[in-house]
């Protein structure tokens, strides 16, 4: 059996673009220096960014998760000082001042437990009337794990396995309640755990809170395939949108899923102008103050494993290979085959004639949509027609007002060609992103 794509069977000018809000936090691509930024810990700022976002009628709104600061060089990452406060709090405080929009999670399988996330989950589910979605991560990084009593002790190899089983175990859990509310005792029997008892919560009112997964890798695809509602990608160029999407929705067969099934949202940002040569010039000074010059040295020093304070942002690329296996930097992930990286790197910097500044500007900047309201709405409109995308995560470069443009100027642009709700039509987060109910098991 072929699996059909969304578009061929809605017909090009029917596919719905689907919306998600980012909240920024300590991500690197926040301009902290803009007057309008304010603080990544206040429930202010997140109940205003989720506000714009449920005002935009987007999806859902989703926050990041870190579970220990970061160090560069020994020293706690600049951007971590303040904290970063846990996402299943905040999102529980968010539901009392939101009505409709999808509350999303992230939070680590490596490092909790089964029945306790399954629990805290449930729960801002049944307080939200049915908005809950989970963010699964996982993590063999012993820098993170030390913070825990396991401690970093599990194995690269065995992330997916232990996320696969954590998944499947809380629906076990959320599926133990009968219809008519009686409470029936569970019992899982797996290599990762092996747990038994009563769940404490009726079922969600979702059944099951939505699972999304974040990853480009080939497990990481793999895994959504089989579990998630939602993968959060990357991807640069509108040709190799198409081949992601391509490859992840043929996956989903295999498994006895529907292209429908699985919904494929790139994390992306956007910049406008009244003209295109305005938004080119206000992408331009964003990228500038993203990347100082000590963030573009930081960011060299993530690749090349090695201390390059001495360099000259100004200057050219180091002659130096990479060091693989460094330390220099915990608790994020290294960027891949960083020797490849470095030579990719080089060649864009010989090309172009750039500085390293210049080259971390142009080489490690989110995919953007730049122009005019007008003419992002027609892009982001043939991501989706074209099966690039069925939506976007917009990760907007202020906190928390960085949405407030994208809302008031593209939303009803999107609306006005018939690709964008013009109202919630159901309560719950499934029913924003048209996912059928998940059967009962048990």
């Amino acid at each position: 059996m072929t699996v059909r794509t969304p578009s061929q069977r809605q017909g090009r000018r029917g596919k719905q673009i689907h919306l998600a809000a980012h909240f920024p936090g300590v991500n690197n691509s926040t301009v902290w220096t803009d007057p309008r930024s304010k603080s990544q810990i206040e429930f202010s700022s997140f109940e205003h960014l989720a506000r714009t976002a449920e005002r935009g009628l987007f999806d859902f709104f989703f926050l990041a998760e870190g579970l220990r600061l970061r160090e560069h060089k020994g020293r706690i990452h600049d951007l971590d000082v303040v904290g970063r406060p846990e996402s299943l709090t905040v999102l529980n405080a968010l539901s009392a001042v939101t009505d409709r929009i999808g509350l999303a999670a992230t939070v680590n399988a490596t490092f909790n437990e089964p029945y306790e996330l399954a629990r805290r989950l449930a729960t801002l589910d049944h307080l939200s009337g049915g908005r809950a979605a989970w963010n699964v991560v996982t993590s063999s990084d012993a820098f993170t794990g030390e913070n825990f009593r396991r401690g970093g002790y599990l194995d690269q190899a065995d992330r997916y396995t232990r996320a696969a089983e954590f998944v499947a175990t809380a629906r076990e859990l959320w599926d133990s309640w009968t219809p008519d509310g009686v409470s029936r005792p569970f019992a899982h029997r797996g290599r990762h755990f092996d747990i038994a008892g009563e769940f404490t919560l009726p079922r969600p009112p979702q059944g099951h809170p939505v699972v999304i997964q974040a990853g480009d890798s080939d497990e990481g695809r793999e895994f959504a395939a089989a579990t998630a509602d939602v993968i959060f990608t990357r991807h640069g160029t509108l040709e190799a949108g198409r081949s992601f999407y391509a490859d992840v929705k043929r996956r989903l067969e295999k498994y006895g899923r529907g292209a429908d099934d699985l919904k494929i949202m790139p994390g992306v940002t956007v910049v406008l102008g009244d003209t295109a040569a305005e938004a080119q010039e206000r992408a331009a000074g964003i990228r500038r103050r993203q990347v100082s010059p000590q963030n573009a040295i930081l960011t060299l020093e993530q690749i090349w494993g090695v201390d390059l304070s001495s360099y000259d942002p100004d200057g050219p690329l180091p002659e130096i290979d990479p060091v693989p296996d460094t330390s220099i930097t915990q608790g994020r992930t290294r960027r891949g085959d960083t020797v490849a990286i470095a030579e990719k790197w080089r060649a864009l910097s010989k090309e172009k004639g750039l500085s390293i500044r210049q080259t971390v500007i142009e080489a490690s900047g989110r995919q953007s949509f730049i122009g005019t309201p007008e003419a992002v709405a027609t892009e982001l409109h043939e991501f989706v027609t074209r099966d690039a995308a069925d939506g976007f995560i917009l990760v907007p470069h202020l906190t928390p007002g960085g949405l407030d443009e994208f809302v008031d100027r593209v939303v009803p642009l999107l609306q006005e060609r018939g690709a964008f709700r013009t109202a919630y039509e159901g309560t719950t987060l499934r029913s924003h992103l048209g996912l059928s109910d998940p059967l009962r098991k048990g």
